[in-house]
C-alpha cells in the first residue's frame, strides 16, 4: 500500500507540471500565417513570463478580419529587451504596426513576430526568430 500511495503522489507532482509545458509551445498559433496589425496600443505590459501588447484596430482597416482589439503576446522582457525592447517602448495611445501570428482558434490574439517602427525598421521579439522569415514563414 505505501508504494500505491507514493506512486500516486508523483504522479499528481508530475502531471501537474504538464500545463506549463504545453504553455511555452506556440502549437496553438498559426505560426506559418503572418498578419499585420495597425492600430493604437491600449495597454503595453512589459513583465514575466511574456510581454503582452494590447492593441485596438480600427474600422476601416486595410485587413477588415484585423479590427478589434488583440492580445499581441511577446516573449520574456529578458528576451526582447536583446532586441532593443524596454519597458517605455510603447505608451497606451501610441500608433502601432505589428506582424503576428495568429491564434487558430479564432479568438483575438497572437504570437508577436515583430513590430514595425515609423521609420520602417523591425524590431523582433527574439533573438531566434527573425531567421524564419528568411525561410518564408
Amino acid at each position: 500500500m505505501p508504494k500505491l500511495k507514493l506512486f500516486s503522489i508523483v504522479m499528481s507532482v508530475v502531471s501537474a507540471g504538464f500545463p506549463v509545458f504545453a504553455h511555452h509551445g506556440f502549437s496553438a498559433f498559426e505560426m506559418d500565417k503572418n498578419v499585420t496589425y495597425a492600430g493604437a496600443v491600449v495597454e503595453y505590459n512589459w513583465q514575466n513570463p511574456h510581454a503582452h501588447i494590447i492593441v485596438k484596430v480600427p474600422e476601416g482597416a486595410s485587413d477588415p478580419t484585423t479590427v478589434g482589439t488583440w492580445d499581441i503576446e511577446g516573449a520574456a522582457p529578458s528576451i526582447m529587451a536583446r532586441q532593443g525592447w524596454n519597458k517605455a517602448t510603447y505608451r497606451a495611445g501610441d500608433a502601432i504596426t505589428l506582424v503576428a501570428h495568429p491564434l487558430k482558434n479564432g479568438e483575438k490574439g497572437a504570437s508577436l513576430f515583430y513590430a514595425i517602427r515609423p521609420d520602417g525598421t523591425r524590431m523582433y521579439q527574439d533573438i531566434a526568430r527573425p531567421h524564419e522569415e528568411a525561410k518564408g514563414k
